[in-house]
């Protein structure tokens, strides 16, 4: 790590940025053309001190999560983010994959929610990060490759995965990624990553074709649904979903809508993974 370098880099790339270009108005108390540091903490999801002690060459390596989140705050080109994670001493990873880092803020969240299952999400239903209840519940999905990787694909084209839900929910949940991927596509215009996971869920699923055709558009926000799981049984929960400003990654968070499902919950954490290796690439993720 190159403390030193990497401290003036993110001085430098913070006061070249115009508050207008990352949607902060600048008005005329302002002393400075480029951001505050409180701002880049609150672009890139941390705390102050540890954006002032970056700059000072004073942290701990900060980890790619950290890193990811920094390059969106200060929108660094594909070089300038190389190059930030060079100094960090971190190998760059790929341009998609640095999009698919969860923000360092909602990763932090998942800690603090302990026992309450949460994970964050892309826009377009990738796992990007869970948390341990999280894992117990559903099974680690952060590794899944390809089109696996998205909550509708395997939805849509792995029967297997609804045995998580009760049938009468099928048709919800069906419509209900139908319609946030909509959504999502509708911010995206254009993006071959976006209309390329369409064109292949169209080629695949007639059940998926037939509900895009119906146009209907919704983020998901709040909803309530039942769980199967074969170890302590099913489970009712609310599903609280939150969204960056951006729209582009989402906290979903798992709370009991019953006593019941209380007490599976945390017989769920007594058992503990090692007792049911619940395997993701089967379990579906909804």
């Amino acid at each position: 790590m190159q403390r030193d370098e990497l401290a003036d880099f993110l001085r430098r790339r913070r006061e070249a940025i115009r508050p207008a270009e990352v949607g902060i108005a600048d008005g005329p108390r302002r002393r400075t053309t480029g951001l505050r540091r409180e701002e880049v903490a609150m672009l890139a999801g941390m705390s102050v001190d540890y954006v002032v002690r970056l700059e000072q060459g004073r942290s701990s390596r900060p980890s790619p999560q950290l890193l990811g989140a920094l390059a969106r705050a200060l929108h660094l080109g594909d070089d300038q983010r190389d190059h930030l994670f060079h100094l960090a001493g971190h190998r760059p990873p790929p341009a998609e994959s640095v999009a698919r880092l969860a923000r360092a803020g909602l990763v932090r969240m998942l800690d603090l929610l302990g026992d309450t299952p949460a994970l964050v999400l892309s826009d377009l239903g990738e796992v990007l990060a869970q948390n341990r209840a999280a894992v117990l519940l559903m099974g680690d999905h952060t590794g899944l490759r390809g089109d696996r990787r998205y909550l509708a694909y395997r939805w849509f084209t792995e029967p297997g995965v609804h045995a998580i839900h009760p049938p009468e929910e099928y048709e919800h949940h069906s419509r209900q990624l139908v319609a946030d991927l909509r959504a999502a596509a509708g911010r995206r215009p254009g993006d071959p990553v976006v209309s390329g996971l369409v064109e292949r869920l169209q080629a695949a699923s007639a059940d998926f074709r037939r509900l895009w055709a119906q146009h209907e558009v919704a983020v998901r926000r709040a909803d309530r649904k039942t769980l199967l799981h074969p170890r302590v049984g099913p489970l009712l929960l609310d599903c609280e979903t939150l969204v960056t400003p951006d729209l582009g990654q989402q906290l979903l968070v798992l709370t009991p809508a019953d006593a019941e499902a209380r007490e599976r919950l945390q017989l769920l954490g007594v058992l503990g993974v090692e007792e049911f290796p619940w395997g993701s690439t089967d379990t579906p993720l909804q």
